[in-house]
């Protein structure tokens, strides 16, 4: 009985087991394969982060860009009577550009707008503004906190001091609006037959011109995204 119990004791004591170190040496290969799965998703969630920032990014200048090319592309041919003097209110250079074109009401009041475009700086990077006049006397004329229209010339400022990059007044029938923020290029041209010209070409200006562009050419990008340039059909209405 006594041989019995000892190859009992015996017997239990050689079982297969874990020792002390090879439980020290799994624990450590657990906590090792956990950090590289949290390192791992951390890692697929700044991946993301960055994906979603780009695509942020360049649906913004996607937007830019439609925005120009649907609203120049109903470019209004317009004289306006200022000073008793008739203007014709189409007017630009390689970086502004004056246009009258219809907005629809989610600018506050649809109609024909006076649109100015331009580069301006916002915080540390330039910022492609877009100033609105409705077409409007009181409006056009300025009152209150609206600025008077003013017609774009090689001379003028295209942006007021102290006015707001981001602002809407009457309800919406005055204002500044940011197209696209940290703007690296903004360049403009214009194809089509200047004043004493014989064929049409392209121009760094359209200013004092009886007749409107065939063509307006816009280079947009941004520090990440460079696109093709924008050539944009104007209508050939007479004045």
């Amino acid at each position: 009985m006594h041989d019995a119990a000892v190859q009992r004791v015996v017997t239990w004591a050689r079982t297969p087991g874990f020792t002390l170190i090879e439980l020290l040496i799994a624990l450590a290969i657990v906590s090792l394969i956990t950090l590289m799965l949290f390192s791992g998703l951390r890692l697929g969630t700044r991946a993301w982060e960055g994906v979603d920032a780009v695509s942020e990014r360049v649906s913004e200048v996607r937007v830019a860009r439609d925005f120009l090319a649907a609203t120049l592309s109903q470019t209004r041919p317009t004289i306006l009577m200022l000073d008793a003097q008739p203007v014709i209110v189409f007017a630009g250079d390689q970086q502004r550009l004056e246009f009258v074109a219809p907005l629809s009401e989610q600018v506050g009041v649809p109609g024909l707008y006076v649109l100015r475009l331009g580069l301006e700086a916002r915080g540390a990077d330039d910022a492609l503004v877009l100033t609105r006049w409705l077409i409007h006397p009181e409006i056009i004329e300025g009152s209150g906190n609206i600025p008077a229209w003013e017609p774009l010339t090689s001379e003028s400022r295209l942006f007021l001091d102290g006015l707001s990059t981001d602002i809407d007044l009457a309800a919406g029938a005055f204002g500044r609006t940011p197209l696209l923020d940290r703007v690296a290029e903004f360049e403009i041209a214009y194809f089509g037959l200047a004043d004493a010209a014989v064929e049409p070409d392209w121009h760094d200006e359209w200013l004092d011109q009886a007749l409107l562009p065939m063509l307006v050419r816009i280079r947009l990008a941004t520090p990440e995204q460079s696109w093709p340039a924008l050539v944009i059909r104007l209508p050939q209405r007479l004045l």
